[in-house]
Order: C-alpha cells, then structure tokens, then sequence
C-alpha cells in the first residue's frame, strides 16, 4: 500500500487538496480532524491536555484558540503539549492504515501538516507539497477570522519555509490557479503513482 504524505505551510491550499484526492477515490487521514475528535468532549486528550493547561478546557472539551494563546511563541509550552498529542494522533494514523490495508486500498493520503518539521517522511512513500506563492499565502491567512500579522509570523517561524518543503518534495501542487488547475495536478500524481508499490506499510 502506497502512502503519499501530503503538507503544506498554512495557507497553501492543503485541506483543499486533501479533499480533491478524496474525491477521487483516494482515502484520506486528515491529521488537523483526528486533533479536533481528541479535543472534543470526551476525547482522548481531553484529561491529559487539562492536567498541562487547565486553562484551555472548556465546558469539557480543549479550546483550540485558548490552547494556541498558551503555547504559541513558548517553545518548552509547544513540546509539551506535542508530547501529549502527538503520540494519540499516531494511533489514530495507524489504525487509519491497519483499516485501509485490511480493506485493500493500493493508495491513500495522510494529510499531515507538520510532516517534514516532526520527522514523518519516515512514514510515507511519497512527499506532496502544497504550495503558493508568499503574498498568496498571506493574504490568504490574514482573511481568516482571528489572525493578526503578528500571530502568522509566530507560525511561520515554526514551519519548515515553503522553499525547503518544495525541495524535498516528489511533487508540488500549485494553488494558486484555481481549483480546476490544482484538480489536474490531483490527478497527474495519481496518474503518476498508480501501480507504484509502497515500502513504509508492512501489514
């Protein structure tokens, strides 16, 4: 079973991709949901989150803008809470698998948006970067409901920049042109990789 790991800096397009490669048949598992079912009330991370940030729950479950304001630009913060999550994401991507592997799927897609900054081209076959250019990037976040220039930044200086991750992709997705061109993309790499035999999932 091939896994392609797609990422992507904020801003770039990612979860529209994500959604195009569902759409064409291609099961995907998106890291960013598997994070809101853990904060949600009665989620797995809802007791370990609180013990380390009592603060960010919220009639029972994990206030994602709370939890950012506590952690963002405080690195030890940040690692701490990555120490909680990151490992219940993980079971959730394995089971992801173990099930699309049981089912036969010869492709799928983890939607991972930290993959080249937290070590996870060592869990896929193949690296797809979504990406635009800077000054469509930005203005693209600064629309978002909340964002200030200040708190952008503070992400970006936690991301792998957009030059790197196109570096060490297998394929670039531009989407900057519109949602028919970003489709044709979509559809080139499946094009591309299918029959490709993947080399990371043993069953």
């Amino acid at each position: 079973m091939l896994i392609i790991g797609l990422t992507g800096s904020i801003g770039m397009g990612k979860s529209a991709t994500a959604q195009l490669f569902a759409r064409k048949g291609v099961p995907v598992c998106d890291s960013d949901a598997l994070v809101h079912g853990l904060y949600a009330k009665g989620g797995a991370a809802v007791a370990p989150v609180t013990e380390a940030f009592p603060d960010a729950n919220v009639e029972g479950r994990i206030d994602r803008e709370v939890l950012s304001r506590l952690v963002l630009g405080q690195p030890e913060q940040l690692k701490r809470l990555e120490r909680i999550v990151h490992p219940l994401v993980g079971m959730a991507q394995a089971k992801f698998l173990q099930d699309c592997a049981t089912r036969g799927e010869r492709m799928v897609v983890l939607d991972i948006p930290l993959l080249l900054e937290a070590g996870g081209p060592r869990r896929v076959d193949v690296i797809v970067v979504v990406s635009a250019p800077a000054e469509v990037q930005r203005a693209r976040v600064l629309a978002r409901a909340g964002m200030t220039a200040e708190k952008f930044e503070a992400i970006l200086a936690k991301q792998v920049p957009d030059a790197i991750k196109r570096e060490k992709a297998d394929f670039v997705i531009d989407t900057s042109q519109g949602f028919e061109y970003a489709e044709k993309q979509v559809d080139a790499v499946i094009q591309a990789l299918a029959g490709r035999k993947g080399e990371i999932w043993v069953a």
